[in-house]
């Protein structure tokens, strides 16, 4: 960490921190247009059916609906919702609204009328007639049955391998080899704000959206495809979010509430309560991963084979991205000259997936970070020891050809974490034998930072100074509920030695602002915008100072700025504001300071996070206490300190509901158990342990200022070291997440009866 800046590294306050703790942000919710209509859809209630009938005349009877709109209303135009760029292809399976029931929470109908109550009567009102069929409700039955098709082409959605050396062969041999089977579910992503979307047509047949949304360019070309509609006469604007998680990562809403918009000729609001947000949106693939580890006597991977099966749910969407997403950081975190990644994504009838916080990375790592303590514990070695035998070093490269690691700091992390966290203490102290049981427990994780070497990765910036000593930068930012805005304009200000106060930063408008490839998405934020930011500043800078050595009749390296000011070093008695510069410059020379630059993400470096937790077991009744977490991780630089530590500690709550409590149940017949709050379960704020942060501030040689993703391996670590901490604790072997009281109870009954 460099201490010499002056604005990056410091912790700003967020941009609209005012005006959210006051209420005065508009989230979509609280947005009215004249004439604005209302609207909510209707979900199936059954896991799978064709539908044999809707019957909607009684609720288009009730005064003051508008419309009802069912799959015979919309366009039969197919299209997958996870596609973000033109060119790219994806199966098309998703409907506006669907010809047929393929899982509890699937598009069924959508009413229209004149207020909510009205809405929520009518929905209430509509009879379905379904011809109910088989259900397949798991991984294990979509595998294994094959005379039930949730699609015409078979339940097997995608599959593909990934390998260095030669894994297999050397299993085979019959070192020393570790297996186990770790199976993950669906996690709701529980945003404060739900799903919701407004749109309008304008005089001229154009439909603008305002949609709390990640990509606005993804959502204008999701629903140009859905409604057979020309790109440019669709208007995407990002609205003041109430978080995502990954859960608004997909148009979701946007086709629909558009068609409405455009159907009804008026603007229409279409909501989601926190129900159909859990069961009809997004949700956090459930996996089911077999590792095998092969080790040598002194604790040195020789070869490891991963087979990894994913449930995509009842659509296709990022059915093959999330899970070549598991592959690849398999092959990043450890030195493994011989592996092989195997994944399969399997369609059943239950809740679709998608984009959720770690994106693949919380599965495959709980996997595999449990495996590895299992693995430590097979050689009788300190699994802290046995980790740091195999990370990789800085620089290393990818063994299977991807982007090299950048400055990885793994190492850093564990060894910096194990002392921080007095790990060789807590790990040998006596093991209890009463009622409560303490233990420790650590796990590692790695992510990425873009799309460099996989799919196009640019932004185009644009950045004018104004004559009232303004920055206004022109880009399509999203600012999810962490810090974005603020995030970039800290980075402009550092550039430009300007107060983060003066730059007006706007976020995605596809009228307005220039084109994004990929959005928020991927932790591409900091590290590809940011760079983008930077790299436009200091253009601007270059020019700034140029005129200001014609304008003040002096060489370029005589020209000095710092706050906001400009001078000739020659003559300090004369500074100028940015702002007073420009109208000389605009007067003497007819022209402006507006650049625009397209930047290209020059690399894909590893992020890299240590946890260590130490938790405390009710042997009686299962419960689970976290009692501290120590969470070390290496991000290059932080741009805002307390955006980085509110990331990290927000992750860690993410990934302890992960461990223990957050799960969506689906029953055999695929019904969802967990449709609200009372039965998902998330660790509520007087549970919630102290989360120290640690940050390895070694820079990274492509990221702005050094800079490094958080936003997403901030979530993933602290699962498998709960439940590392739990198994040494209690001399158990759970691998099956959430670790639920139940599932304590059964591990401890079986290791007492053994």
């Amino acid at each position: 960490m460099k201490d010499n800046f002056k604005y990056v590294g410091k912790s700003i306050a967020r941009h609209d921190v005012k005006e959210k703790v006051t209420g005065k942000i508009k989230y979509v919710g609280d947005m009215k247009l004249d004439g604005m209509l209302y609207a909510k859809m209707l979900l199936s209630e059954v896991p799978h059916a064709n539908i044999v009938s809707i019957n909607t005349s009684k609720a288009e009877a009730l005064p003051g609906v508008v419309r009802v709109f069912t799959e015979k209303d919309v366009p039969k135009n197919y299209y997958n919702s996870h596609k973000w760029y033109k060119g790219s292809e994806f199966p098309r399976d998703e409907l506006i609204l669907s010809e047929k029931a393929r899982y509890v929470g699937d598009r069924i109908a959508a009413v229209v009328a004149k207020d909510m109550a009205t809405v929520e009567r009518a929905l209430g009102l509509i009879e379905v007639e379904y011809e109910e069929l088989p259900v397949i409700a798991s991984i294990d039955n979509s595998m294994k049955e094959d005379s039930i098709k949730i699609h015409e082409d078979g339940n097997l959605a995608f599959e593909k391998a990934l390998k260095c050396g030669d894994a297999e062969s050397i299993i085979e041999e019959g070192k020393l080899v570790c297996e186990d089977v770790i199976t993950t579910p669906k996690q709701h992503h529980a945003a404060m704000e739900p799903h919701v979307c407004l749109a309008a047509e304008d005089y001229s047949g154009n439909i603008i959206i305002w949609t709390p949304c990640q990509v606005v360019f993804q959502v204008q070309l999701i629903v140009a495809e859905a409604l057979g509609m020309p790109l440019d006469n669709i208007r995407v604007i990002k609205a003041a979010m109430g978080g995502s998680f990954g859960g608004k990562g997909q148009p979701i809403l946007e086709p629909i509430c558009a068609f409405l918009a455009k159907e009804t000729g008026a603007p229409v609001r279409l909501v989601t309560d926190r129900t159909q947000s859990i069961i009809g949106t997004r949700s956090r693939n459930a996996s089911k991963i077999r590792v095998k580890t092969a080790v040598d006597k002194d604790g040195n991977i020789i070869a490891r084979d991963i087979n990894a099966d994913v449930d995509i749910g009842a659509y296709y969407t990022n059915g093959s991205a999330v899970t070549m997403a598991m592959g690849k950081k398999v092959f990043r975190m450890y030195k493994i000259k011989n592996q092989t990644f195997k994944g399969r994504s399997y369609f059943t009838n239950t809740l679709v997936g998608g984009a959720c916080r770690g994106y693949g990375s919380p599965q495959i790592h709980a996997a595999t970070e449990i495996n590895i303590d299992n693995v430590a514990r097979a050689l009788d070695m300190d699994p802290v020891e046995l980790r740091l035998k195999n990370l990789v070093h800085p620089y290393d490269k990818d063994p299977i050809g991807g982007p090299d690691l950048g400055n990885a700091r793994i190492i850093d992390c564990v060894e910096r974490g194990m002392k921080l966290f007095e790990w060789e203490k807590k790990r040998n102290r006596p093991k209890d034998d009463g009622r409560f049981v303490r233990g420790v427990g650590m796990a590692c994780a790695t992510h990425g930072n873009g799309y460099h070497g996989a799919f196009p990765d640019f932004i185009t910036m644009s950045l004018r100074i104004t004559n009232d000593n303004k920055l206004i930068l022109k880009s399509a930012i999203h600012d999810l509920g962490c810090g974005t805005v603020t995030t970039i304009k800290q980075i402009v200000a550092e550039v430009l030695d300007i107060h983060p106060d003066n730059i007006i930063a706007h976020q995605g408008d596809t009228a307005l602002s220039p084109y994004d490839s990929a959005g928020t998405q991927a932790s591409r934020v900091t590290f590809v915008c940011g760079g983008c930011a930077k790299k436009t500043a200091e253009i601007a800078k270059e020019q700034l100072i140029s005129k200001s050595a014609e304008v003040l009749g002096c060489f370029v390296e005589d020209i000095a700025l710092k706050d906001g000011l400009i001078w000739n070093d020659k003559d300090k008695d004369r500074k100028f504001t940015y702002g007073e510069m420009i109208v000389m410059i605009q007067n003497n020379f007819e022209e402006d300071i507006e650049v625009t630059h397209t930047y290209r993400s020059p690399a894909n470096p590893g992020v890299y996070a240590a946890n260590f937790v130490e938790v405390e077991v009710d042997t009686y009744n299962g419960l689970v206490r976290v009692l501290d977490v120590l969470a070390v991780h290496d991000i290059g630089q932080a741009i805002n300190r307390g955006f980085v530590e509110g990331q990290i500690q927000g992750g860690a709550h993410m990934s302890i509901g992960f461990a223990l409590t957050e799960e969506i149940k689906i029953d055999e017949k695929g019904k969802v158990g967990t449709q609200n709050f009372s039965k998902y379960h998330i660790v509520n704020a007087p549970d919630m342990p102290n989360v120290r942060v640690e940050l390895i501030e070694e820079e990274d040689d492509n990221g702005p200022f050094g800079a490094k993703s958080v936003g997403e391996v901030c979530a993933v670590a602290a699962a498998p070291a709960i439940i590392n901490a739990i198994n040494y604790a209690l001399d158990v072997n759970i691998t099956s997440l959430p670790a639920t009281p139940e599932k304590i109870i059964r591990a401890l009954n079986e290791r007492n009866n053994k």
